[in-house]
């Protein structure tokens, strides 16, 4: 009988400690959507090149270390490149599209106020470049590191400027004239939205 009444206690203990660990883990937990404007261009390119307008938008997982500190993790399609000044590529325009996960650490004051940096991966979906015929003009997989700051209300809205540094070579083709070690300058203003 006390081996009976011993494992009903300590079952009812486990799940009474489950539940309200669970508990814990969803009132730190918010997700988000997120949309915004790029501002995209090429750094090291040994041709001239000048910014291209772009965009982004996805969703964001929101992570409460503390009452300050968050971990936040995006998920973002996001169109990034740059003018190509001189008749390289075929075209004027070099669009690469994106699935960026950036991974930041972010400090909130009691104002709304935040910064925000870390790590950025971004794989490559597509590019509007058909005329390469030695691959394609972007890498796969794009490193980067990311900062920003911006300002997010009580009710979840907020807006955001944040800088994106290409960690990795872009390119990814072979042409004689032009070197392919040039890498992403992104700079992006964002609304979004906790829930």
């Amino acid at each position: 009988m006390k081996k009976l009444i011993l494992i009903g206690f300590v079952l009812l203990s486990t799940h009474c400690f489950s539940q309200s660990f669970v508990q814990g883990i969803m009132e730190r937990l918010h997700f988000g959507l997120k949309a915004g404007i790029n501002y995209s261009n090429y750094t090291n390119a040994d041709f001239s090149t000048q910014a291209l307008l772009g965009f982004h938008a996805g969703a964001l997982v929101d992570f409460d270390l503390t009452k300050n500190l968050a971990i936040q993790e995006e998920f973002l399609f996001s169109s990034q490149g740059a003018k190509v000044k001189e008749d390289i590529f075929g075209q004027e325009n070099v669009s690469v599209y994106y699935m960026t996960v950036p991974f930041l650490l972010k400090y909130r004051t009691r104002a709304g106020i935040y910064i925000e940096a870390g790590p950025q991966v971004g794989t490559r979906i597509k590019d509007n470049l058909d005329s390469l015929k030695s691959g394609n003009f972007a890498k796969l997989l794009d490193l980067s590191a990311a900062a920003g700051i911006g300002y997010q209300s009580k009710s979840g809205f907020g807006i955001g400027a944040r800088y994106v540094a290409g960690l990795s070579e872009v390119g990814d083709f072979k042409l004689s004239h032009v070197n392919p070690d040039f890498r992403s300058s992104v700079i992006q203003v964002s609304l979004f939205y906790i829930f």
